[in-house]
């Protein structure tokens, strides 16, 4: 050792020195120091997986609270879609009931003016009944039978002779059901009888007769069963007299 220039005793100390020191540093330093590290460490660690499972239940709320979100606002454009088609099918209920309600009382108050205008024309028949009597009368210069000028009228505007409906006569059994029988007045309530006696003699026995009044035809009977019409009017006559003459 003297040779390399070491002194043995003072390398010994040295080399004693250095174990006492190492030993303390590792027993009162460095260990120490290893586990503050180590629990640095972990503490960060922690810390780490702390925020991650915090970032991870953010991103869940997030996304849990956007599902809500879109189905609260599913929910709502339902819910509104259904009041708006509830209040769209309530408005027609209400738009259909005020429309039948509408036509209710335009029915009603056709009704009444056809009623008022049927007694009208009755009045009318009256008064042309006398008027054509009392014509007569002057242009002859004598008393003329009023029972049998009246009848002569009557049968004129009912299109009835000798107790048949004249425009019948040769029109054979008609098809139908139901027939249509327009006046150009008012018919008595014996002359409805005899002329619907007639039509349903036509129609096989059975069926239905309506009556209406056009003073479009001046006189005699329009008979319409399903698209047959047979014309026994005043104007139709008039009609067939000019396309002939013409």
């Amino acid at each position: 050792m003297d040779a390399l220039g070491i002194n043995l005793g003072y390398f010994l100390v040295q080399l004693t020195n250095f174990a006492i020191i190492f030993v303390v540093l590792r027993v009162w330093a460095y260990r120490p120091i290893i586990n503050m590290l180590e629990e640095r460490r972990e503490r960060i660690s922690k810390g780490l997986e702390d925020a991650r499972i915090a970032s991870e239940a953010r991103e869940n709320a997030e996304a849990e609270a956007d599902k809500i979100l879109a189905e609260a606002r599913s929910n709502a454009s339902s819910e509104a879609r259904e009041v708006t088609v509830r209040a769209e099918e309530q408005a027609k209920e209400i738009r259909a009931a005020a429309e039948a309600e509408a036509g209710k009382a335009r029915e009603k108050a056709m009704e009444s003016v056809e009623a008022e205008r049927v007694s009208l024309l009755s009045d009318v028949r009256s008064q042309v009944a006398a008027l054509s009597i009392a014509a007569a009368q002057k242009l002859i210069g004598e008393n003329l039978d009023a029972k049998r000028q009246r009848s002569l009228i009557d049968d004129f505007f009912a299109g009835v002779k000798s107790g048949k409906v004249a425009v019948l006569e040769d029109a054979g059994d008609l098809s139908g059901s139901s027939a249509v029988v327009t006046s150009a007045l008012p018919l008595t309530g014996k002359e409805e009888e005899t002329v619907k006696k007639d039509v349903l003699k036509k129609l096989g026995g059975k069926g239905d007769v309506e009556f209406k009044v056009d003073p479009n035809i001046l006189g005699g009977l329009v008979v319409r069963v399903g698209d047959k019409v047979l014309d026994g009017s005043v104007a139709g006559q008039l009609s067939s007299l000019r396309q002939n003459i013409s």
